[in-house]
């Protein structure tokens, strides 16, 4: 019985036996996520208390990156968003890390994956904490809020019910202890301006704004990490000059503590890869010249840990020993998890096909004039997860073990890539994990 396992001792989760508690998560996280809405929420804080009380503790990466600042250490960080198969996924992540001691590694969700996974931020914290406890992971999980972006039309239709809805949004993460978040307002960057620094100043203003709130809501004794973004818009890479008005607008204009620890720049990716007709993708050409000026920059002028690259995962291998000779501190990897799920032989084509039907059927909107099937397809699969969860979840052992072990091997690849293996004294010497606990008011009743 799991009161056997766990207690609840003023309103505290205790762990009495972390190795039982090891052997019946795979049950606990499959009940939480698909139970009844009333006790879907309560499981979830179960998890995470547990969790903490087991030694993996929800944390900021901020005093890193702040010795990323100081003294760059030739590594670049991964940012791990999982759409699909989540538990199995960051079980793989953590399997891997362990074996190869690897400090950093961040697991993230974009807004957008928010709502097409239906993953809410509490759900996606309890179900990685939950792996972690599985594979006997201790020490600091970074959790973090990707693209927590500012959606352009609806903020030129109405800019308070926008910003009002990223506010709740961050609330939310928070609450769950996400203690790393991206702000993208970068979409508000103005191109009619003639100034470079009128150009960012609607970017720079929203970010200050939005990371104010972060301080002010954010747990006594954490500081979150913060970063900004200047690079989606004009389509054309990222420029010194964008950098400077960028975060010299932020530093004039935010006045709420700790600052940006990061930011984003565009140097020649996009998310997903571009795709062409036949399904496959097109060669990218990365600027890391573009990479390291700006990397350079942020530490040297501004004290910041260096740029982001996003869009990267579908990258060849021999790339990402680039980023850390560039001077990236850190790198957002998401679409090539998915392929490899998609794609792998061990999933059957019969639930291949049917899910590439239920795509067909439900986002035939989406299809754009010209686009083939196989675009088509690959830029809506990720909107396969969230619907039919269930149905990724309860797919037999022998078709998630040997799925699970593809995932590794990559996450293996892109450790000694980016040169985060053997890196866990950094992480102990710059990150000491806060417990901040939360009240669980009963024991809910298990099957």
């Amino acid at each position: 019985m799991l009161n056997e396992i766990i207690a609840i001792r003023d309103a505290e989760v205790v762990v009495k036996d972390i190795e039982d508690l090891r052997g019946v998560m795979d049950n606990l996280v499959y009940e939480a996520v698909f139970s009844e809405e009333g006790q879907k929420n309560t499981l979830f804080l179960l998890i995470k208390e547990a969790a903490k009380a087991a030694g993996a503790v929800p944390s900021s990466i901020q005093g890193l990156y702040e010795e990323m600042a100081r003294d760059y250490p030739n590594f670049t960080v991964p940012a791990i968003n999982i759409r699909g198969l989540t538990y199995d996924a960051a079980r793989a992540v953590f399997r891997k890390a362990i074996e190869k001691d690897v400090g950093p590694f961040i697991f993230e969700i974009a807004r957008s994956e928010i709502g097409y996974t239906r993953q809410r931020p509490l759900e996606y914290a309890a179900v990685v904490l939950a792996a972690a406890v599985r594979e006997g992971y201790i020490g600091p999980v970074f959790i973090q809020g990707d693209h927590f972006q500012v959606v352009r039309r609806s903020y030129l239709s109405d800019p308070e019910a926008e910003t009002g809805y990223l506010r709740r949004l961050i609330k939310e993460a928070i609450e769950a202890e996400f203690y790393n978040i991206d702000i993208d307002s970068s979409t508000l960057v103005d191109l009619e301006e003639p100034t470079v620094r009128g150009q960012q100043r609607p970017n720079f203003q929203k970010t200050a704004e939005l990371a104010t709130y972060i301080r002010e809501a954010q747990p006594v004794g954490i500081d979150i990490s913060i970063g900004g973004e200047i690079g989606e818009i004009g389509g054309k890479n990222s420029t010194p000059d964008e950098l400077r008005a960028y975060l010299d607008g932020f530093n004039e204009t935010f006045k709420a503590g700790k600052g940006l620890s990061k930011i984003s720049v565009q140097s020649g990716t996009s998310h997903g890869g571009v795709v062409l007709p036949d399904g496959t993708l097109a060669e990218v050409r990365i600027d890391f010249d573009t990479l390291r000026t700006l990397s350079d920059i942020a530490r040297k002028e501004y004290g910041l840990s260096g740029v982001v690259q996003h869009g990267a995962s579908t990258l060849p291998e021999e790339a990402f020993g680039l980023f850390p000779e560039a001077g990236t501190s850190e790198i957002h990897l998401a679409t090539g998890f998915q392929n490899i799920i998609y794609e792998s032989r061990h999933l059957s084509s019969e639930f291949r096909d049917g899910v590439y039907r239920f795509l067909k059927q439900e986002y035939a909107e989406e299809w754009k004039e010209g686009q083939t099937e196989e675009q088509f397809i690959y830029a809506t699969r990720k909107k396969g997860f969230g619907p039919l969860k269930k149905e990724w979840w309860d797919l037999p052992a022998d078709v998630k073990e040997p799925i699970k072990e593809e995932l590794e091997e990559r996450f293996g690849l892109l450790f000694d890539k980016l040169r985060v293996s053997n890196t866990i004294e950094i992480v102990k010497r710059t990150i000491k994990p806060v417990v901040v606990r939360k009240k669980i008011s009963y024991f809910p009743s298990m099957p």
